[in-house]
């Protein structure tokens, strides 16, 4: 075996760093069927079309993750982030979704998300400063309106 050796480095800005993230990709494209995976996202915007907010995520068979819920500063405590989950989970349930799962920190919005029906899966306390990372989960009712693809079973 030819010896190697290591760099570390203090940015991931990198062709190295693109060249490692192409390699994970590659294996797992072969590993399972990534090609599946869809887009899903809802944008909430003002009356003059301004984006205030939006909910962005994937789903994967039944199985749908948000990956980022945001509204501007000025528009928060107004029920604007509570219209957007409720949108997407319809939307997610619509193309076959049965639950929504999300990580989010202490310091973002954990009792929000517990306030919508999400329950803590688990929680990961070795961040600094006390801050928690939770999962959260959620099972969606099945929309009436599409049926599940089969040979997906809910976990």
């Amino acid at each position: 075996m030819t010896p190697i050796t290591i760099e570390v480095h203090d940015t991931t800005a990198s062709a190295d760093a693109a060249q490692v993230d192409e390699g994970i990709g590659r294996f797992n494209d072969e590993a399972a069927p990534l090609h599946e995976v869809q887009s899903l996202a809802c944008y909430a915007r003002s009356g003059e079309g301004v984006l205030v907010g939006g909910a962005v995520g994937r789903l994967w068979g039944p199985a749908c993750e948000l990956l980022q819920l945001w509204v501007a500063s000025e528009h928060r405590r107004c029920g604007h982030g509570r219209a957007l989950m409720q949108a997407f989970e319809h939307a997610a349930a619509a193309r076959g979704a049965r639950s929504v799962h999300l990580e989010t920190f202490s310091f973002q919005s954990p009792d929000f998300y517990r306030r919508l029906g999400y329950e803590p899966r688990y929680e990961r306390r070795d961040f600094p400063h006390g801050i928690v990372k939770w999962h959260l989960l959620k099972r969606l009712e099945p929309d009436v309106t599409t049926e599940a693809e089969p040979g997906w079973a809910e976990p």
